[in-house]
C-alpha cells in the first residue's frame, strides 16, 4: 500500500480538500477521483482505485467536491444549482496538482463526479481544452435517472474533446451498455467504454472478489488508452 495523507487547501475556493496518495516510484503522471451525489472521498471504491494507481506511480488525490465540504450537504446529495462550484471545485484540484507534477493530470471520478469532470472539460473554450487535463476516467455515468431513459444527459458530449474512459455495469439502472454506446458516439474525442459484467451502478464493489479485481483490471485499459 502506497503512503497516504490527509489533503487540504483553503487558500482556494472552493477549497481542495481530501487524501493524496503518493506512489513509491513516481512516473510524473496524476489522477484526481472524486465522489458520486450520495458519497463521499471515503468510498471503497475510490480507495481501491487511488491505491492501484499510486502503486503504478501516478500521484492520485481523491477529493470531496465543494457541497460535500459545506453546510447541511455534507451528508446529502447536492442541490442543482451546486453543480457549478462543485466544476470549480474540480478546476482548484487541477490546479493544485499541477504545482505537484510535471506530466499529464487525469480527472475522473464516480457518477456525479464522473459527469461534472465531463461538463467541465466540455465547457473549456476551445484554445484550452488540451491545457486542462489531458483525459478522463469516468466510473457509472449517470446517463439518465432510473426507469427515466428519455431523460439523457448527453447535451454537453458534443462539445467533449478529452479522450475519455467510461467504465460501466452491464446491469447499470441509469443507463445500459447498449444506451451508453450510443450516447459515446456524440463525443468528438477518443472514448472507450469498459464493461463490468452483472455489476451495477457501484460497479459490484460489494462483492469482495471485485473489490480486488476490478481496480487491477482498469488499469491496464486505462493505461492502452492513454498510450
Amino acid at each position: 500500500m502506497q503512503p497516504t495523507v490527509a489533503f487540504f487547501d483553503d487558500s482556494l475556493n472552493p477549497a481542495v480538500r481530501g487524501f493524496l496518495h503518493s506512489p513509491a516510484t513516481a512516473n510524473g503522471d496524476a489522477l484526481i477521483l472524486t465522489h458520486g451525489a450520495g458519497s463521499d472521498c471515503t468510498a471503497p471504491l475510490l480507495v481501491a482505485i487511488s491505491e492501484t494507481f499510486a502503486g503504478h506511480g501516478y500521484l492520485v488525490l481523491r477529493c470531496d467536491l465543494p457541497f460535500r465540504q459545506e453546510g447541511e450537504r455534507r451528508t446529502r446529495p447536492p442541490f442543482p444549482g451546486n453543480a457549478e462550484r462543485d466544476r470549480a471545485g474540480l478546476r482548484n484540484a487541477v490546479a493544485v496538482l499541477r504545482q505537484e507534477v510535471a506530466g499529464r493530470i487525469f480527472l475522473g471520478g464516480h457518477s456525479y463526479g464522473g459527469r461534472q469532470s465531463t461538463i467541465l472539460c466540455a465547457a473549456e473554450p476551445d484554445s484550452v481544452k488540451s491545457e486542462l487535463v489531458s483525459g478522463l476516467l469516468v466510473l457509472s455515468y449517470p446517463l439518465h435517472p432510473p426507469r427515466k431513459p428519455q431523460q439523457l444527459r448527453v447535451q454537453h458530449l458534443t462539445s467533449l474533446r478529452t479522450p475519455s474512459l467510461f467504465v460501466h455495469g452491464t446491469r447499470d439502472p441509469f443507463g445500459s451498455v447498449e444506451e451508453m454506446t450510443t450516447a459515446l458516439r456524440l463525443v468528438p474525442a477518443k472514448t472507450e467504454l469498459m464493461k463490468v459484467e452483472g455489476a451495477g451502478h457501484d460497479l459490484g464493489f460489494k462483492v469482495k472478489a471485485r473489490a480486488i479485481e476490478l481496480p487491477a483490471s482498469i488499469m491496464p485499459r486505462f493505461e492502452a488508452v492513454f498510450s
